[in-house]
């Protein structure tokens, strides 16, 4: 399976951060952006990143602060987030969003099944889920 582009620049977290459109659980925090432009124009040359077939339209950052841990605590909460995501967001996230996912203190410690459901859930409600009814103008929520 392919790997989901990433989110590097400090500059691409805080445009994410700013629309303030998040969801919390448990072991994480998913803030979602809707990207104007596909991922393919932002580059030079579309040809070279072309996604593969039936690969979302998305890109996605991983930030785990010093609040849960030393850098080993951090780097485990920030593999696990990675795992989960690469699990469930080729089946399950709608294309052209730009996504943050950021691990907290339960992250390390929650089970693999529980932090998947909660990655699935923050999907649901933030309308990045494929499944999810999408926002109308007035950002009330209606059926595809």
């Amino acid at each position: 399976m392919p790997r989901i582009p990433r989110l590097k620049k400090r500059r691409e977290f805080l445009s994410v951060a700013a629309t303030r459109k998040k969801w919390v659980t448990p072991g994480l925090i998913l803030q979602v952006r809707k990207r104007k432009k596909p991922f393919t124009s932002l580059y030079k040359n579309p040809t070279v990143r072309e996604l593969p077939e039936g690969q979302p339209d998305i890109r996605i950052g991983f930030t785990v602060s010093k609040k849960v841990g030393n850098a080993p605590e951090r780097n485990r909460a920030r593999r696990r987030l990675r795992a989960i995501a690469d699990l469930v967001l080729f089946k399950k996230a709608r294309s052209g969003f730009d996504l943050v996912v950021i691990g907290r203190r339960e992250t390390i410690k929650r089970p693999f099944d529980k932090l998947e459901k909660d990655l699935k859930t923050a999907l649901w409600k933030t309308g990045v889920h494929i499944d999810a009814p999408t926002q109308n103008a007035k950002g009330g929520r209606v059926a595809k």
